[in-house]
């Protein structure tokens, strides 16, 4: 299993602090979570299905027609590569961890790429995040178009996960995914991070009908639980809510690199649900802070830490207090 943020229990058991008095920074989820509503019995006695109002609500959030609900945007990165015959597949580098694994894993042959390189990549496939996760880098709209149109004329495909778009949305292609336009376009899409529902594990893939029964095949009969759907149905229909929690999530985000520029970590890329933090010292300060109860995400290649959002102004004075701290080493 490869790393991710969010592993506090092995941390509190690592620096000895309970659960409970950790401020965790080290997923891009949204520290305010969407206000689940009850849910009927009835969903939870009940096997899914397709014309419950999720995809019509779904459709309507996303502005396309041609999606697919699955139990996570996870879920469809492992089950790409087995859809496609063995060919080369370009993936960005640095980006999330588990891209070049699940195509290696099923005998594609992996090239992994700058962000200069990849949309010119020769490859069969070129699969990138946009927002990058973990630096928040951007590719503009119009330079993706024009990857995907020079992909097609070669009958090879671009996939784009947009799993931080939400906030960040001004280059998404999510709408021209799978249609006439941009046929050889896949998308994925994530409710985990701007809704705060990162335990549901809901996700859509927009791409064209054919590809849904491809993926179908891999991932089998009700991918994403009745729960789940009853949830995310009523969150993409939320329009006030969502209006709201995209203006906190930029304020926080600005007001956190803010922060961290004050304390000499001035970020050099994020997102709406993350500041990204080219540091030297990462490993240093990521255990410096963990033994103040603040637990961030750390890498190595290259050296850098990732800063989710505080929760509230508690948090907020805890992490200021500890890098005043810091820097005073």
């Amino acid at each position: 299993m490869l790393e991710h943020g969010g592993g506090l229990r092995a941390a509190s058991r690592r620096y000895g602090i309970a659960l409970e008095d950790w401020i965790d920074l080290s997923t891009g989820i949204a520290p305010w979570s969407y206000p689940v509503p009850d849910i009927p019995a009835a969903v939870w006695q009940r096997l899914p299905e397709d014309d419950d109002g999720l995809l019509d609500a779904a459709r309507a959030y996303y502005g396309t027609a041609q999606l697919m609900a699955i139990n996570g945007s996870q879920a469809a990165i492992l089950a790409l590569p087995r859809v496609f015959a063995p060919r080369q597949v370009a993936v960005l580098a640095p980006s999330y961890n588990e891209y070049a694994p699940a195509w290696r894993a099923v005998g594609h042959e992996v090239c992994e790429c700058t962000a200069d390189e990849i949309l010119h990549s020769a490859a069969d496939v070129i699969l990138l995040a946009n927002p990058n996760n973990p630096d928040g880098m951007r590719f503009a709209r119009q330079d993706l178009l024009a990857a995907a149109e020079r992909l097609r004329a070669g009958r090879r495909w671009l996939i784009v996960d947009e799993a931080f778009a939400d906030a960040d949305d001004e280059h998404t292609l999510v709408q021209l995914a799978g249609t006439q336009d941009a046929p050889n376009l896949i998308v994925l899409r994530s409710a985990g991070k701007f809704f705060g529902l990162a335990g549901a594990r809901i996700g859509f893939c927009v791409a064209r009908p054919e590809m849904f029964t491809r993926l179908g095949r891999q991932l089998g009969p009700w991918p994403l639980s009745n729960p789940a759907r009853y949830v995310a149905k009523v969150g993409l229909g939320d329009t006030a809510w969502q209006a709201v929690q995209k203006q906190m999530l930029r304020e926080t985000s600005v007001r956190l690199a803010q922060l961290l520029a004050t304390h000499g970590l001035a970020p050099c890329g994020g997102t709406a649900l993350f500041q990204y933090v080219s540091c030297a010292e990462a490993v240093m300060l990521h255990d410096f802070l963990a033994r103040h109860g603040i637990l961030v995400r750390c890498f190595d290649i290259p050296s850098a830490l990732r800063f989710g959002l505080p929760a509230n102004e508690a948090a907020w004075t805890r992490l200021a207090l500890s890098l005043t701290e810091w820097r005073k080493k």
